[in-house]
């Protein structure tokens, strides 16, 4: 049988993105060191190792064995991502209950892709049309704790037990509490699971799928400490540090995280003055197939395909990359492997003419989110012309030395020098055990276009608090609050109830309800906090969509979740929601029904 390969867009010189370029306009991420994206670019400049050493006790305290723990070969050290069982679950409409049941990486995920959108300076209470969700996740504790434990599916059931902990529910959880109605697509491909889902959306907006798209992974197997047992000829280091093509590599170490970027197709973020992070040119999937000596082990030719294949779909030659990041385990096969692979594919002239780096120094391999990781970590340095630093690493593999190669290894922070031939542009590799490998074509973006705004603030953007249980949205400073309010005598605007008072302190019934769950949800301190309006009172977009699935679950009231944003006193919000009531016809009904009883 003969194959027709499938038709690449001719390579060429000209540096401007064409109509199949995907701008990155929003990022998000929590990783080992870092709880927001900001410190990541931190520790990353700064050539932080952000692994975690643990002492016995803090190993023992989290109920580890001794036993296990006081083995010779027990590396007590893990990339750690701290408060990771923490959770705000009323701004995403979960019971207590719920939330106890919800899989970390489920939360994780969800506050991720909140958090993208508003970077991207969405209103996530307001997603973007079509927008699609390409995520993937492991295995954890947490989920197979949950599916042997008679206690979770006493109070909730084996089904929702099984909706609330499952990996394949990771993009449903996402789209159906944020409201997107793009496709929903969980990824698998082991390691290289993040940079295949960013793969898979940006096909998706290439053939009009989706309009937007959410992709990246999480990887979360326990929320507490612990450590790894080394074994010789496993993948694991030694001494709990991962050198990528350093010459002591010896191994990788465990970790977690989550990441998820924010992709819009480059013509249409232009277009609407989306603050773009940076631009996707190309990217491509292979498998090795048979082609290694192992299930596990890595291919060359695999790599290698994704590699030129990614370059060939962006219109590009490899050797037109003055960065490669790497997927670098640290372990000896598998960096040989890699180098071998890549220097095939860049090519052997010009010795050192490509930086090369992997962010698994500085976090280890955090697995279904490596990916995502060392993508959001090049899209960094293109926006700051800056190469970064790979952790750990002093002396070069031997394989990097002499003039056989074309990479040389970041050891330092230095300037990204702008070429000769166009853009900055980096590539980023990803590996799965099982030899799906991966490849990005990542470049600098472009200026914004002439006449095109800038997209309008929205009235809350800057957070307040030292993690995510804790935020608020608060106004940027030089926005002015709202304007004089009605008194607690004054009648709310709109229609009166028929009550003859203010319905918001009208004593009894919803009314009575409905101040209750305001004060529940926004911590109010007393009455007089009801004259002060709903992003005033320290509410935000998430708070909406919890009290809008709260009013229609409690009382059978359907509210826009628009009628959040206007500018109204908490007494003329509860006004209106009671207007809408009134307006139902089978509330009306219902109490017609009680009043003949």
């Amino acid at each position: 049988m003969t194959t027709t390969p499938e038709r690449q867009p001719p390579v060429t010189d000209d540096p401007t993105p064409g109509p199949d370029a995907v701008a990155i306009i929003g990022m998000s991420g929590r990783f080992p060191g870092a709880g927001d994206l900001g410190r990541y670019w931190d520790n990353l400049r700064a050539g932080v190792c952000s692994l975690t050493d643990f002492d016995t006790a803090e190993l023992l305290a989290a109920g580890l064995p001794e036993d296990e723990v006081c083995r010779p070969a027990y590396v007590p050290t893990l990339g750690w991502l701290a408060d990771a069982d923490r959770f705000d679950h009323q701004h995403f409409g979960f019971s207590r209950t719920e939330a106890a049941a919800l899989d970390p990486q489920h939360r994780l995920l969800l506050e991720t892709a909140w958090a993208a959108l508003a970077d991207a300076g969405c209103d996530p209470g307001k997603p973007p049309a079509r927008t699609g969700v390409y995520v993937g996740g492991g295995a954890t504790e947490h989920h197979l704790a949950a599916q042997t434990g008679r206690e979770p599916a006493a109070s909730l059931g084996a089904m929702q037990v099984r909706i609330l902990t499952d990996r394949e529910f990771l993009a449903p959880w996402i789209s159906y509490r944020l409201g997107l109605d793009g496709p929903s697509v969980g990824v698998q491909t082991a390691c290289s699971t993040s940079l295949t889902a960013v793969h898979l959306a940006v096909q998706a907006l290439l053939v009009g799928e989706c309009d937007t798209a959410l992709a990246g992974g999480v990887a979360v197997d326990a929320v507490h400490p612990r450590g790894y047992l080394y074994q010789q000829g496993g993948i694991f280091s030694p001494d709990g540090r991962c050198r990528p093509f350093d010459e002591r590599a010896a191994g990788t170490v465990p970790g977690n995280g989550v990441g998820l970027v924010l992709l819009r197709r480059l013509d249409d973020a232009l277009a609407a003055g989306d603050p773009v992070r940076a631009v996707i040119r190309g990217t491509a999937v292979t498998n090795d197939g048979a082609g290694k000596v192992g299930f596990t082990a890595p291919g060359v030719d695999g790599q290698t395909a994704a590699i030129t294949e990614a370059w060939a779909a962006a219109g590009l030659e490899p050797a037109q990359a003055q960065y490669l990041e790497a997927h670098g385990t640290g372990t000896e096969l598998g960096d040989r492997v890699e180098l071998a692979a890549a220097a095939a594919a860049f090519g052997a002239a010009g010795a050192g003419r490509i930086a090369l780096g992997s962010v698994k120094a500085n976090l280890g391999h955090l697995d279904a989110a490596a990916g995502v990781a060392a993508l959001t970590k090049t899209a960094f340095m293109l926006q700051a012309r800056t190469l970064v630093p790979t952790a750990g690493v002093t002396r070069p593999h031997p394989d990097l030395r002499g003039d056989g190669t074309p990479f040389r290894l970041v050891t330092a922070a230095a300037g990204w020098p702008a070429p000769d031939d166009g853009p900055r542009r980096a590539g980023v590799t990803s590996v799965g055990i099982g030899g799906t490998n991966v490849h990005v074509v990542l470049e600098e973006a472009p200026p914004p276009r002439p006449g095109v705004a800038r997209r309008t603030a929205l009235p809350a953007r800057t957070f307040a608090g030292p993690s995510f249980g804790a935020l608020r949205l608060r106004r940027p400073a030089s926005e002015p609050v709202a304007a004089a309010v009605p008194t607690a005598t004054e009648p709310a605007a709109g229609p009166d109830t028929g009550t003859g008072t203010d319905s918001a302190t009208a004593p009894g019934g919803r009314t009575d309800a409905l101040v209750h769950l305001l004060v529940e949800v926004l911590g109010l301190e007393g009455p007089t906090d009801l004259d002060l309006t709903y992003t005033a009172a320290g509410g935000d977009s998430l708070a909406a969509v919890h009290l809008v699935g709260r009013i229609r679950d409690d009382h059978g009231i359907d509210v826009p979740i628009g009628l959040f944003l206007e500018e109204l006193t908490l007494r003329e919000l509860i006004a209106r929601i009671e207007t809408a009531a009134a307006d139902n016809p089978l509330d009306l009904l219902l109490d017609e029904l009680e009043s003949e009883t």
